[in-house]
């Protein structure tokens, strides 16, 4: 076996080891467009194994618990999108066979099969989540070269750790994936749904460790996490699926104490409409100011000197905001973060909604259930207002990760529970990006 040149078919190509392990060539198997991704990682693993002489997988031997680890869990891929994870296992099992003859040459090409199987799985673990805004790159699934993939791997103290954290994303990640592996087992099923394939994309960029904060629209949870466990949560109100809350990853750094609201534009129409029907008074009695522009020193403008009616009918577009109030709409506290789309977290008078079983009533931002249990959590005391002034920002002790997701699927007592998907993701690449409040 050592003189024959080994073949291994990976994401659309076929990559050919000589008898030296080396590789040797690779052969389209598919169209230019679909293998133009999995250049980049042939010439990664050649150029690893360029400078890394060592077996990476067989110097415990052929039968090493690391190898076996490696065939489990490419068995189980296609539940984690990589739909050919049961032939490269496959292939594996090959490969360690042929290594069992002791010889060198099938050592190192064995060796080199397993990394390019290893890899094409931990580089679809690493991809973004399509659709979701990534405000900081650092956000991103990371490290996703072959060549620093096997870096790591060969480096790693514990292969068996290094494979078990690497094929193990995040807590909610994991529930949701071994719940739905589990339960195709059981009833003898290999192709997993892909609505679960498209609800686990929307997981994967969760971190496996640490503080953070999770919003979930699809069950209206928000979920605050310690040391990468559910530490806390509380229900959220959630965008309509005409203003969807997008999905994005950033970081929380302060709190907004007596917020003003701004009424996106939508709803700045129904305002004049109400003007023009109630006149200044409707104004007044809700703490509503015309402002002259979107700056933050903005002056104050004259109602009298606004066209209601162009307003009224979405020909004139004005900033409208609400004085802090009982009625206030983003109630005593708001938690900004970066993102580009005018999202974020605030408090709501409105108690009554989070009465409701379905809460997809926002035009995109979350309404807390509690705002000042959060606000406790992120200050790790009670929050407390320095003044009376409106919108006064306290800044947090550390920035918080903060990730909106849309999860439609739940783990219940061992088997999956669907919910609704009332923003139509599951069967798209991604969501649609709307702002609102």
């Amino acid at each position: 076996m050592s003189s024959m040149m080994t073949r291994l078919a990976i994401g659309g190509s076929l990559l050919a080891f000589g008898a030296s392990g080396a590789l040797a060539q690779v052969v389209p198997q598919a169209p230019l467009a679909a293998l133009q991704p999995t250049t980049p990682a042939a010439a990664g693993i050649a150029s690893f194994y360029q400078r890394w002489q060592n077996p990476v997988w067989f110097k415990a031997g052929a039968d090493s618990p690391a190898i076996n680890q490696l065939i489990s869990i490419l068995d189980r891929a296609p539940f984690d999108g990589l739909a050919e994870g049961p032939q490269l296992a496959a292939q594996v099992r090959a490969a360690q066979a042929q290594a069992r003859s002791g010889q060198p040459n099938d050592i190192a090409t064995a060796d080199r099969i397993l990394s390019a199987a290893w890899v094409a799985y931990v580089q679809r673990m690493k991809m973004t989540t399509p659709g979701m805004v990534y405000v900081f790159p650092i956000l991103a699934p990371q490290h996703s070269r072959a060549d620093q993939i096997l870096l790591t791997a060969a480096a790693a103290p514990s292969l068996e750790a290094y494979l078990t954290a690497n094929s193990n994303p995040n807590y909610l990640y994991n529930q949701l994936r071994d719940t739905a592996y589990a339960e195709a087992q059981t009833k003898g099923v290999s192709t997993p749904d892909s609505r679960l394939v498209a609800n686990l994309d929307r997981l994967r960029s969760i971190p496996s460790g640490g503080r953070f904060m999770v919003v979930d629209s699809g069950n209206q949870k928000l979920t605050l996490f310690e040391n990468g466990k559910p530490y806390d949560s509380m229900k959220v109100v959630a965008g309509k699926p005409e203003y969807p809350t997008p999905m994005i990853a950033s970081i929380m750094y302060y709190m907004v104490y007596n917020p003003y609201w701004n009424a996106p534009d939508h709803l700045a129409r129904k305002i004049a409409q109400n003007y023009l029907s109630m006149g200044e008074g409707y104004l007044k009695s809700r703490g509503y100011q015309v402002m002259k522009d979107w700056t933050a020193t903005s002056e104050v403008l004259p109602s009298s000197q606004v066209d209601w009616k162009a307003v009224a009918k979405g020909a004139t577009h004005i900033r409208i905001r609400q004085k802090p109030s009982d009625d206030n709409s983003m109630g005593d506290l708001k938690f900004p973060f970066p993102n580009g789309l005018d999202i974020f977290l605030h408090d709501t008078p409105h108690k009554e909604y989070f009465l409701k079983s379905a809460r997809m009533l926002s035009n995109g931002c979350v309404r807390l259930e509690d705002a000042r249990r959060l606000g406790r959590w992120l200050l790790g005391t009670e929050p407390q207002a320095p003044g009376d002034d409106a919108e006064t920002q306290v800044k947090l002790p550390q920035g918080v990760p903060i990730y909106l997701t849309y999860v439609t699927v739940e783990a219940r007592n061992g088997q999956l529970a669907w919910l609704a998907d009332p923003y139509g993701w599951d069967g798209a690449a991604s969501g649609p990006m709307k702002a609102g409040k």
